[in-house]
Parts: C-alpha cells; sequence; structure tokens
C-alpha cells in the first residue's frame, strides 16, 4: 500500500506515506561539524535541476521612507518534463494603506550566464557581479513596475551547515527530496520601482534570500514562518517550515543575525504563535501574538536574539489557488485537501530585536516584514 501511495504521490501530487522523522536529515544535523558556512560566488549558482523542484531569488525592500516591497523570480520544473519561469514584484500599500501593486508575469527566453550565477529572461535582467556582493535588478516585463535597483551585500552570506540543505528519503546515501536556503541577511539597496502612477526611491535596506525545494512543495512542508528585522544596526532573518505527516511533522528551523561586515550569529531559531484566531474551524489560525528566538555563538559567547510583541492587522491575504486556472484549482485542492494561504505583515511601528551576545545586553527597534503560511 505505501508502494502505491508513493507511486500516486509522484505522479499526481497527493499525500506520502507516513516514514516518520527518521526519514528527513535536517539541515541541523550538519551543525556538529559546521554550524555555518560563510558564501562565496559560486554558493549562489542557479542549480536548474532536472527534476521536480522549485528554485527562488526573492529580494526583501524596506525604503527609509516606509516602503515595503519585494522582488522574486521564480523557476520552477514540474516532472522533469516541463520548465517555466515567473517574476513577482509587489509594492505594499501602494497609493494608500491596504492597496498594494501585484504584478506576476510569466517570463520568456530565459536562461542563465556562463557561470549560472545571473538570470535573463526577455525585458528582464538579475546580474550577479564578478565579485558576487552586488546584484542588479531590472525589469520592463510589466508597464506596471518597470524596475531599476541595485543591492549591495553590507554583511557576509550564510547558509547553515556545510550546505544550508535539508534531505528527505529513508536512505540517507540517496535522498529523494532537498530544501536549501542561503541568505545575504544585510544589504543596502538604491533605485528606482516606476508605476502609472508613481515613480517610488527604493533607498534603503535589503534582504537576498536564495531557496531550492528539490521536491514537490506540498510533500515537503505544511506550515512557514519567516521573519525580515532590519534596524540601523542589526538584520535578523528566520525562515522555519514544518514537514507533513508523512516526515513525522518536522520542524526545520534556520537563520541568522548580523550587523555592517559582520555576522552575529547563524543557527538555529524558533517562531512561535503565542495567540492566534481561527474565525472558523475551516479557516487557518492566524497569528496574532507571535514570539521569535535566534540563538547561536560567536567568539566562544552564547547569543541569543528575541521579537516578540503583539501583530497588527494583517497587510495581506493571499489565497494562492485563486491566483491558478480555474481547472487547476479544483484538481489541486481534490487531488491533495490544499488550501494554501499566506499571512502577510508590515508592521507600521517598529518593534525591538532583544539581543544577548554573552553578558552583553542590547536593545534597537526597527522595521519587521513576517508572514506565517498554512498549506495543508
Amino acid at each position: 500500500m505505501n508502494w502505491f501511495k508513493q507511486q500516486l504521490a509522484n505522479v499526481v501530487g497527493t499525500e506520502e506515506p507516513e516514514y516518520g522523522p527518521t526519514a528527513i536529515q535536517p539541515v541541523s544535523t550538519q551543525r556538529d561539524s559546521k554550524p555555518y558556512s560563510i558564501l562565496n560566488r559560486s554558493d549562489l549558482q542557479w542549480k536548474a535541476m532536472d527534476s521536480t523542484n522549485v528554485e527562488t531569488e526573492t529580494f526583501y525592500f524596506m525604503a527609509d521612507d516606509g516602503t515595503m516591497s519585494n522582488a522574486q523570480i521564480i523557476y520552477s520544473n514540474v516532472g522533469g518534463i516541463h520548465t517555466t519561469a515567473q517574476f513577482n514584484m509587489k509594492i505594499f500599500d501602494h497609493d494608500g494603506p491596504g492597496k498594494h501593486l501585484w504584478c506576476s508575469d510569466p517570463l520568456s527566453d530565459y536562461g542563465f550566464d556562463e557561470s549560472q550565477t545571473s538570470f535573463y529572461a526577455e525585458n528582464l535582467a538579475f546580474e550577479l557581479n564578478e565579485a558576487g556582493d552586488t546584484y542588479t535588478i531590472k525589469s520592463a516585463v510589466n508597464d506596471n513596475c518597470i524596475v531599476n535597483l541595485t543591492v549591495t551585500r553590507t554583511a557576509p552570506g550564510f547558509q547553515l551547515g556545510e550546505d544550508g540543505t535539508s534531505y528527505f528519503g529513508t536512505d540517507p546515501a540517496n535522498p529523494w527530496g532537498s530544501m536549501r536556503h542561503a541568505f545575504w541577511p544585510r544589504c543596502t539597496v538604491t533605485g528606482t520601482m516606476q508605476t502609472p502612477s508613481r515613480e517610488y526611491k527604493v533607498d534603503g535596506r535589503a534582504l537576498y534570500v536564495y531557496a531550492l525545494q528539490g521536491m514537490k512543495p506540498h510533500h515537503l512542508a505544511v506550515r512557514w514562518n519567516f521573519v525580515n528585522f532590519q534596524s540601523p544596526t542589526y538584520s535578523a532573518v528566520l525562515m522555519e517550515y514544518t514537514t507533513p505527516a508523512s516526515y513525522g511533522r518536522t520542524v526545520v528551523s534556520v537563520g541568522g543575525i548580523a550587523k555592517d561586515n559582520e555576522l552575529v550569529c547563524a543557527g538555529l531559531c524558533t517562531a512561535k504563535h503565542v495567540t492566534a484566531n481561527q474565525d472558523t474551524e475551516d479557516d487557518w489560525p492566524e497569528p496574532k501574538t507571535i514570539a521569535y528566538e535566534w540563538k547561536g555563538e560567536q567568539n566562544g559567547k552564547p547569543v541569543v536574539g528575541e521579537i516578540t510583541g503583539d501583530l497588527p492587522a494583517r497587510s495581506d491575504r493571499i489565497d494562492v489557488l485563486a491566483h491558478l486556472p480555474g481547472f487547476v484549482k479544483s484538481f489541486i485542492s481534490g487531488a491533495t485537501g490544499l488550501k494554501p494561504h499566506i499571512f502577510q505583515y508590515c508592521p507600521k511601528d517598529q518593534l525591538t530585536l532583544k539581543l544577548k551576545i554573552g553578558d552583553e545586553e542590547i536593545s534597537e527597534a526597527g522595521k519587521m516584514f513576517a508572514e506565517a503560511t498554512f498549506i495543508a
């Protein structure tokens, strides 16, 4: 029966058999030999796998004038048969609170440079410079948002362990799936985003996240938490996901804290929804009060960082299936029971990062962007 379920899951995407927590080797298991790795230029290569996967480069922007936005390339392969590429661009509170500009466009004539570190498509370029510390993002894919931005890393980039990757499969030597994350936690951004109604000057802070989901996304995780915190001195990033029951509902968390020219810590972190509101029995428990924590070590001193408090009213709630064609939506929800939603938060009021490095205690207020994603 497990064999039958697995074949059906491979082809259709239905739920996998319950292998248990031993069928995942979280990236945290690499920490004993190497807590984290500093990224070099080759670590930022696109893998362009020939099997089912979703590969993304995502940039999050916090402009000095308070505008929050993001830009993302999604390169995906379905069953090793069909590849697609998409460019997503979002500006929060575009022309007023509660109004967001979201452009999501399929790309054509896409590909990579010889080093696999830059991505090109018709009317679009994501280019990494030779030094490996600056990306330029240029897009005229959608007239509603013309993008011309430069993102420069100001603190070391990192990934946990040797390769930043968790592996899925009952045989660790031959995994059938994977999840990798790599980060530039602290960057500057300059440039513009031009919309029909105005030009946004995007000067401020940025975060870069590379992710490679080397299997069907809903087989990999049923919950996600993401935090991007930027203050005058510190940056903190947190990424946490919970696997389905097929992998024992294992929680995998990665993250770190940085300041200019320095990585304060990189290691384990946790995201707790202290209180939540569930409108109906069939709805998702939307977080209301949160507690985020980072743990690591710097020069032999223990490091603990935390952000706690109440979230404001959500900035957006995204029904992922609502953006798919009707027949695809009915097939996916019928076959897998999925109803993915993303809750996004852009607090207008600043939150405080409390940091303890050895005996030294530091508190600093900053801007935060957070997501809570529920898949199945």
